[in-house]
């Protein structure tokens, strides 16, 4: 993928005047460019297209350069002749078939604007196949949240039991994490899809061509105005590959949660997506989440490599963005795959409700609320605070730094009323109510504010959550059926030359 004109002889390109030693290959782009070779004759079929409809290429010349585009189509990249990249190796196939008059196809452009249309041309691809498999994931977790509405579980924070919460609420949480993930991607969708074709070398052209025709023909929304940021620009890739990152962060903390549940016992995931010891076979790996949660640092890689090779380049273009464009092509592969397997992951795993009942009230994990009933009966909440504070210190069997039987939770409670109150538990509060604070299920059902872990609450997050799915599934549809009616629609303008 390199930019500047070629110029055209008998049967091939040549840019010779430089570069044709030792250092040819180290500029050669073309194994490389096999990736954007559909998109570079899509580009060469609506540019032509454009030329005789302007009447700077004749129909018929148009005609022979198309046909020959379709003839290098079929042979497929591994046919092309050697050259220095895809474009200038597509060209040099058309000469061969058509002769001189085959370079008329390279008129009133530059490789600077064809190079940077094919990149926008297959990266919007690749960023709907990663859009879907976002989706893909919301369905997962929706999923989850559906069947564990009511399944209780510990809630952590510093990998400390907290709060008990429900399967559901952890996955409706990842859901919205995972949404916003899309509206990121969904945004840079937009700005990929603008057309830089016509901007020639960077300062546009004497032909009289039209811009917008091009544009429609490909299938993008709009041109980009100026010529010199429309050859040069490479921000697109590097907002995208930031969302893409954005997104692998939020797949490595997923990843990382249910390694540590299967690790507790908490969830068996599928032996699709785990593996045993090559010695120690009663093993079972979460493997495919350990690579999902690496990507992360891939991803950051890829924005870091990325971010470095576009800073400080002048205006317009430099051979640098030769080597930007694969550090965006490594990581929307990278992610979309490991978000494939996320989702894969999270919808064939068992989660395991007794196991988890049980670890849901363990170290005290429902003292906030019993805290919170108090201050709800009058305490100020940070004495109740400070009360539930030597109680869990008792439950766990310390007590003013010495080592004490620990009872019930209710009878540390009772112990931490008389020490801090100088009063017993019951004269500020229903010790009917204290056990039902205690319970794991009484404490999840009683957090019923708006995004909390109640069922009634989850039942609203779940709703919003599967009309946001649907909403994203829709216009991710639909952005990519404009995709196939205007390359329907370009196939029908070639075959009215060829």
């Amino acid at each position: 993928m390199t930019g500047e004109d070629s110029t055209e002889g008998e049967g091939v390109v040549r840019r010779d005047r430089f570069s044709g030693g030792p250092a040819r290959s180290f500029l050669s782009s073309l194994a490389a460019d096999e990736r954007i070779f559909a998109a570079d004759l899509a580009v060469d079929r609506a540019h032509v297209v454009m030329l005789a409809e302007q009447g700077i290429v004749e129909s018929e010349t148009a005609g022979e350069i198309l046909t020959a585009l379709d003839a290098v189509e079929v042979d497929g990249h591994g046919s092309l002749p050697d050259g220095e990249d895809v474009h200038e190796a597509i060209e040099t196939a058309v000469i061969e078939r058509v002769g001189r008059d085959g370079g008329k196809m390279h008129t009133a452009r530059s490789r600077n604007d064809e190079v940077a249309t094919c990149i926008r041309y297959r990266f919007r691809e690749d960023v709907l196949e990663a859009l879907e498999a976002t989706i893909g994931l919301r369905e997962a977790l929706c999923e989850v949240a559906e069947t564990h509405t009511e399944t209780v579980m510990p809630g952590y924070t510093h990998l400390q039991p907290a709060q008990p919460i429900t399967v559901a609420h952890w996955a409706c949480s990842y859901e919205e994490a995972v949404r916003r993930d899309t509206e990121r991607l969904l945004e840079a969708y937009a700005r990929i899809n603008q057309s830089p074709l016509g901007a020639a070398a960077f300062a546009g052209t004497t032909f009289d061509i039209d811009r917008e025709r091009t544009a429609e023909l490909l299938g993008f929304d709009s041109v980009l105005a100026n010529s010199m940021d429309a050859s040069s620009s490479r921000d697109f890739l590097l907002e995208t590959t930031q969302a893409l990152s954005t997104l692998a962060t939020t797949l490595s903390g997923l990843a990382e949660d249910v390694i540590l549940f299967a690790n507790r016992g908490f969830v068996d995931l599928s032996d699709d997506y785990s593996s045993t010891s090559s010695i120690m076979p009663q093993k079972k790996n979460p493997d495919t989440l350990e690579l999902v949660r690496a990507i992360a640092g891939d991803a950051a890689g890829g924005v870091q490599g990325l971010t470095t090779t576009l800073k400080g380049l002048p205006r317009a273009y430099n051979r640098d963005l030769q080597r930007a464009t694969p550090h965006a092509w490594e990581t929307v592969d990278d992610v979309t795959d490991a978000t494939e397997v996320a989702a894969g992951a999270v919808a064939s795993a068992d989660w395991n409700a007794e196991t988890l009942a049980a670890e849901a009230g363990a170290g005290f994990s429902t003292a906030t609320g019993v805290a919170d009933l108090l201050a709800a009966n009058g305490l100020p909440f940070r004495t109740a605070h400070e009360l539930v504070a030597h109680a869990a210190q008792r439950a766990a069997g310390r007590a003013n730094g010495e080592t004490v039987s620990n009872g019930s939770d209710y009878d540390a409670l009772e112990a931490a009323s008389r020490e801090v109150l100088d009063d017993p538990l019951e004269d500020h509060v229903d010790p009917a109510a204290v056990e039902a604070a205690l319970d794991p299920v009484e404490s999840v059902a009683s957090r019923n504010s708006q995004g909390g872990p109640a069922p009634e609450a989850v039942a609203a997050q779940l709703e919003s959550a599967e009309d946001a799915v649907g909403a994203d599934e829709t216009q991710v549809g639909e952005l990519r059926d404009d995709l196939e009616a205007a390359s329907a629609a370009l196939r029908e303008e070639v075959n009215a030359y060829v």
